[in-house]
């Protein structure tokens, strides 16, 4: 599949599908970057393009994002157009990031942590797992879904949380999923994960600070209930 045109690909693995099916939470830094880019060149899919440029930069989006129009335009395949696309999109994750108040990311409450992620989960019809990454100021490094279910289930899988966690370098996680059903009671799958969390958080020395269970306008959390110690 690699030289093949993007448009011959199954549908579920070209990356604009990918992004409308799943969210842009599902997509690869390169898939990204080859929506931007819309096409590759005769010889390389948009795809493969972006996956040259990242590894040039060594997946290091602040490395790419140092990348001037002129530097981008000496890959084959990134015209103008293209290296402008680039250049601008990375600018306005820049200023959002840059206009983010430092308060917003502290999460030292429940609630805070509520306030936080509750725009994401709080109109879902199904399941969704997040994760959100800490540092030792209890502040945000980054929040990512990791897994989606029906309306009932979701499974939240110890082993790919806290291998997450340590590639971001995180000193402690939140864990949050929603019931679309409103009903906030965990169940005994909820409690019996994140006991299994608990346990190999502290083994880790990367504790999991709280575990919410998100309603349409109301949660539920562990640690306030006693069960997150």
């Amino acid at each position: 599949m690699k030289n093949l045109p993007i448009k011959s690909w199954a549908e579920e693995d070209r990356p604009r599908e990918k992004l409308v099916e799943k969210g842009c939470e599902m997509l690869t830094n390169a898939e990204l970057l080859a929506i931007l880019i819309g096409s590759g060149s005769r010889n390389q899919t948009a795809l493969n393009l972006c996956q040259e440029i990242l590894q040039d930069v060594g997946e290091d989006l602040d490395k790419l994002g140092q990348l001037n129009v002129h530097e981008l335009m000496k890959y084959k395949g990134i015209g103008k157009a293209k290296a402008v696309s680039i250049v601008s999109a990375l600018e306005i994750g820049r200023r959002r990031k840059s206009n983010s108040s430092e308060s917003k990311t502290l999460l030292n409450s429940s609630y805070a942590i509520y306030e936080f992620i509750s725009p994401k989960l709080r109109d879902k019809t199904e399941e969704e797992c997040w994760i959100i990454y800490l540092n030792r100021g209890l502040k945000v490094i980054a929040d990512e879904r990791i897994s989606q279910g029906g309306r009932s289930n979701v499974i939240i899988d110890p082993k790919v949380v806290f291998k997450k966690a340590l590639d971001r370098k995180a000193t402690s996680i939140v864990i949050v999923h929603n019931h679309p059903s409103n009903n906030l009671k965990p169940g005994r799958e909820d409690i019996m994960v994140t006991n299994k969390l608990i346990v190999v958080g502290k083994s880790l020395d990367l504790p999991l600070i709280d575990h919410l269970i998100i309603g349409q306008s109301n949660y539920f959390s562990f640690r306030d209930e006693g069960l997150i110690h």
